[in-house]
């Protein structure tokens, strides 16, 4: 009897984590095994993730971390009519833009943008947009030989057994409260995420949600007194201009403009900014800008 309250227990302890895996869909179950990538399944989107750390970056000679921006992903959404929506962005060096890019294109996979996030980093870093349609294995099956060309560290050692987690340098609370919203912490970054869903932007019947790329970001790494911050702004048109002033009001230096993904309705333009200094005077400089978003209608 004992033995069948034990084996109960564990049917029990185990149900939870059957369910959660099986609130991913089967086929993207299978596109994370194809690719040999980690990924996670939120709002209605597999994210694959590709992240650079192989790579020791850099930038204006401040250390950065991998999810301070050096993360690469692939995300895949269900549109109508059995077809699938895939959206991606590629964190590559120099050297390996043209390989991959010539191994998206073999395998009928649109190239949607390539430009730089970073001034004065080192090394040099470009970031490649992806977009293909197409049953999800499909897809997987076109997007791996491309994927298959960008380096995979191994991952780091876990932390021993009992040690203590090393708590945030920044006081992210403060961080969040002055954005108004909260973040992430990673690691020794800590991020804020903030989706476009005012623009309704959709794509065969699929959401582009912000774990598609429609989003605007901070992320912070450092001290209190000493932090640096990069990001990404998704604007209108209209709010180009009044985001650019915001940020340079407040000492955040412009690093890139353009384009992530074509033919989209309405148009959508991207901005990378940089800065150190205090973290809050940070915070407040990328709050300014937020405050532009949605009050410049076309």
């Amino acid at each position: 009897m004992r033995g069948i309250t034990a084996a109960c227990a564990m049917m029990m302890m185990s149900l939870p984590l059957v369910a959660r895996a099986q609130d991913v869909p089967a086929d993207y179950q299978q596109v994370l095994k194809d690719l040999g990538r980690p990924g996670d399944y939120k709002a209605g989107v597999l994210k694959v993730n590709i992240p650079r750390n192989d790579v020791s970056v850099a930038v204006a000679g401040v250390k950065t971390p991998t999810p301070f921006g050096f993360g690469g992903w692939i995300a895949l959404t269900k549109g109508t009519g059995g077809m699938d929506v895939m959206m991606g962005d590629l964190v590559l060096l120099p050297d390996e833009v043209s390989k991959v890019m010539s191994a998206l294109l073999e395998n009928g996979i649109d190239v949607t943008a390539l430009h730089n996030h970073f001034l004065w980093d080192e090394p040099r870093m470009m970031y490649m947009h992806v977009h293909g349609h197409g049953a999800a294995a499909d897809l997987a099956r076109r997007v791996k030989p491309a994927l298959d060309l960008i380096p995979k560290a191994a991952a780091p050692a876990g932390a021993p057994p009992g040690s203590t987690p090393t708590p945030p340098r920044m006081d992210t609370a403060k961080l969040a409260q002055i954005v108004g919203a909260q973040g992430e912490q990673t690691g020794a970054v800590y991020k804020i995420t903030i989706g476009r869903d005012d623009l309704k932007l959709t794509e065969m019947g699929a959401p582009i949600n912000a774990r598609m790329g429609l989003n605007t970001w901070a992320a912070f790494v450092g001290t209190d007194d000493k932090a640096a911050i990069a990001g990404d702004v998704a604007m209108l048109a209209g709010e180009v201009t009044p985001v650019l002033k915001a940020l340079r009001k407040n000492g955040l230096d412009v690093v890139a403009i353009h384009h992530h993904m074509t033919d989209t309705q309405p148009a959508v333009y991207f901005l990378h900014y940089w800065g150190t200094g205090p973290a809050a005077t940070l915070a407040s400089g990328f709050k300014a800008a937020l405050d532009e978003l949605g009050r410049h209608t076309p």
